[in-house]
């Protein structure tokens, strides 16, 4: 029987680095920069609370002032709105268009996704793990917060009750109920659940 080759964290990391490559450099495509791709998927994830031009810098990992121009030019070419936050007149948020939502149905994204498509499950969750595992420590290390969704979360709660047969999801920062879709949805207030 074979012996399995080990791998060093330095080929881990440079395979990593290689993968993000090749679908950075597939991102020139439908008249977007990679950027705006990542602006797109980003606000097709992000929940309510994290559709702000600053929750997409952080989660990009660059400056409001370069997400703001990316942002802008969506808007300008009609991928987002901007609608005025109800609670905070101040604040914006944005949103996708029926346009964004077209093209992201030709995301080059997609072969990435198929491609991770091709591993077992076993597979799939032991890297799922290892690569979350990663993007935390990197996170801390450069004093970024990580994102998440609602389910790994301290905030969410669950009701005793339920609506129309559904679980009463409710999050705790903000004091607002949550529906079955928000709570796979990416939040920049996202605390890990320990």
């Amino acid at each position: 029987m074979p012996v399995q080759p080990k791998v060093s964290e330095r080929a881990i990391a440079e395979l990593v680095a290689q993968v993000g490559r090749i679908a950075y450099g597939d991102g020139f495509t439908e008249g977007l920069t990679p950027a705006q791709w990542t602006a797109l998927r980003y606000f097709s994830r992000a929940n309510r609370f994290s559709r702000t031009v600053s929750a997409f810098a952080e989660f990009h990992a660059t400056t409001r002032g370069t997400a703001s121009q990316t942002v802008k030019s969506l808007v300008k070419n009609g991928h987002l709105t901007r609608k005025r936050s109800e609670q905070d007149r101040r604040s914006v948020r944005f949103d996708l268009t029926e346009t964004s939502r077209a093209l992201l149905a030709r995301d080059p994204f997609e072969s990435l996704v198929a491609a991770a498509g091709e591993l077992s499950i076993t597979s799939r969750q032991v890297m799922g793990r290892g690569l979350d595992r990663i993007l935390r420590v990197l996170a801390e290390q450069h004093g970024k917060k990580p994102f998440g969704v609602c389910p790994n979360c301290t905030y969410l709660r669950t009701g005793v009750c339920c609506v129309n047969d559904a679980p009463d999801y409710h999050c705790e920062l903000f004091g607002k109920m949550l529906t079955e879709p928000d709570i796979d949805q990416l939040c920049v207030n996202f605390s890990p659940a320990r």
